[in-house]
């Protein structure tokens, strides 16, 4: 056998076998840009790309719910994705859909979230609007992110079924069916483009596969039982405080609340060519967000902190772009930053969306140590 042959043998006992009708083909997969292949499937080797970028590495140290919390079983956002990561390749293995796109989709989609989570994603929101860079979102960023800022400005050229996957994940948005939406390379980047200028697109934006599907559905499962164990962890929640219309469908404990809402999806989505959830379960899920949200959520930081961490971002992105205006080669944003990126990404992208990127890449710990050197 040449080494031809050899290597083709090799990446076809690599691709999972079996796939269902509704899976996604390894051979549909779309890159942005020309690839020299090797064995890996495409999907696959997404995986091995998105786990060795920096921006994975710096999921040990962000927020998922409570920041500065000195528990160390508090949920991360490392531990999140990869709850999302098992919840999804559970549903789509007993789908007998393409696991390799959901690993890739799973591990990557929360790659552009900010320091001190959703609280902080919001603060760089308004920040980018102030300074006329359009709405920031982390899904958005997380997509930006792999094709733009990651291998020093020049990306990592994933497949847009696996980008498409991670900007479609939106797990705020719960449905009681997920139908998937083909799409070209053109339609999918009109659609990241137009996200920065109007932020309905969010809330409209539809996966291209089942497997994206997946994933964007396991994002809520993972975080809604988790988050409450977490506050009770923390003393925040009563665990006797979860109403009995969730704990009678759903359960009462996160290991009941996962496993009941996946046996839900996979009875009422097997042999269909979109996920679907049963009403009694979809309405339960409606009401432990909501709960979530009344219990958890608004109070997850108190209005001190709210407006602590509303100065220190400030603080970081002033200084940054006073650094940058002036050249200022001692500045950690030009010295540890740009001077590893590619002369495209100086070039193609404002200060201020560079001070962003910045700042949406640092961990809570780097922020903070930022901050004080800055104050």
């Amino acid at each position: 056998m040449n080494n031809k042959d050899f290597e083709k043998e090799i990446a076809n006992n690599m691709q999972i076998k079996g796939l269902g009708e509704f899976a996604c083909p390894y051979e549909d997969a779309i890159r942005l840009n020309p690839d020299e292949e090797d064995f890996r499937p495409s999907f696959y080797r997404d995986i091995d790309r998105i786990i060795y970028s920096l921006a994975y590495t710096r999921y040990l140290d962000k927020t998922q719910v409570y920041t500065h919390a000195s528990n160390d079983h508090l949920s991360r956002r490392m531990t999140h994705v990869q709850f999302v990561s098992k919840i999804a390749r559970t549903i789509g293995r007993a789908l007998n859909l393409n696991e390799d796109l959901i690993e890739a989709s799973a591990l990557g989609h929360d790659l552009g979230h900010t320091p001190f989570g959703h609280l902080g994603e919001s603060i760089l929101n308004e920040i980018s609007l102030e300074h006329n860079e359009g709405y920031f979102n982390h899904n958005i960023q997380s997509v930006r992110l792999l094709m733009d800022v990651e291998n020093h400005g020049k990306g990592l050229n994933i497949t847009l079924q696996v980008l498409d996957a991670i900007m479609c994940h939106n797990g705020e948005i719960a449905l009681g069916e997920y139908h998937p939406v083909k799409k070209t390379k053109k339609e999918f980047l009109e659609e990241y483009h137009n996200s920065y200028k109007d932020n309905k697109v969010i809330l409209d934006m539809q996966p291209m596969t089942l497997e994206g599907c997946v994933v964007r559905i396991s994002d809520l499962i993972a975080y809604l039982g988790k988050d409450v164990e977490d506050a009770i962890r923390v003393n925040k929640l009563d665990k006797n405080i979860l109403p009995e219309d969730i704990t009678s469908v759903l359960g009462s404990t996160n290991k009941e609340i996962v496993n009941n809402i996946i046996i839900d999806i996979i009875k009422n989505s097997y042999g269909k060519n979109y996920i679907k959830l049963s009403d009694r379960v979809y309405n339960a899920i409606q009401k432990l967000k909501q709960f979530n949200y009344t219990h958890i959520y608004n109070y997850s930081a108190s209005i001190e902190e709210k407006n602590n961490m509303k100065l220190m971002f400030k603080t970081l992105f002033d200084k940054y772009l006073e650094d940058l205006n002036n050249n200022n080669e001692a500045s950690p944003i030009i010295n540890h930053y740009l001077k590893s990126m590619s002369d495209d990404y100086k070039n193609n992208n404002t200060k201020e969306r560079i001070v962003i990127d910045y700042i949406a890449g640092m961990t809570d710990e780097y922020l903070c140590e930022q901050y004080n050197k800055i104050k």
